[in-house]
């Protein structure tokens, strides 16, 4: 920053570069999350805006939350050196491993395969029986397979 520019403008200028960097290179699906720091008064606390997805994270979102700080504390300048912190938390592109397994499976197969599925053969009440089914699978009954 040259001596004569406006810190103000300066700051907008950052703001902006950092969200354009977010939209080239964090996938719209990841959720991201600023916090702020003033080096030089660490009496203030850390600035934070909170996780997002990445496409809600815009200039004047950021921008808003730091005028808001600014106008409540007086002590928080904008030529103090500040330290911008991401976060970033990738976020699962699929249903993991096993979604690919059981791909196209009837839960007749299924409920074979797995342990942890239990088909219920009764017309009527079958809620009903598949709690009696539950509660005989957790009491540990000799007659539940």
């Amino acid at each position: 920053m040259s001596e004569e520019q406006d810190p103000t403008i300066y700051l907008k200028e950052c703001i902006t570069a950092l969200t354009n960097y977010l939209a080239d290179k964090v996938p719209d699906r990841d959720l991201v999350g600023l916090r702020i720091r003033n080096t030089e008064n660490v009496q203030d606390k850390v600035v934070g805006i909170s996780l997002r997805r990445r496409n809600q994270i815009k200039a004047d979102v950021v921008w808003s939350v730091l005028r808001k700080v600014i106008q409540s504390n007086a002590r928080f300048a904008l030529t103090d050196r500040l330290e911008v912190h991401l976060d970033h938390v990738r976020m699962p592109a699929r249903n993991g491993k096993m979604a690919e397994k059981t791909k196209g499976r009837s839960i007749s197969v299924l409920s074979a395969i797995k342990k942890s599925i239990v088909t219920v053969k009764a017309v009527f009440l079958c809620l009903a029986h598949a709690l009696i089914i539950a509660m005989a699978k957790v009491n540990g009954d000799s007659k539940f397979k």
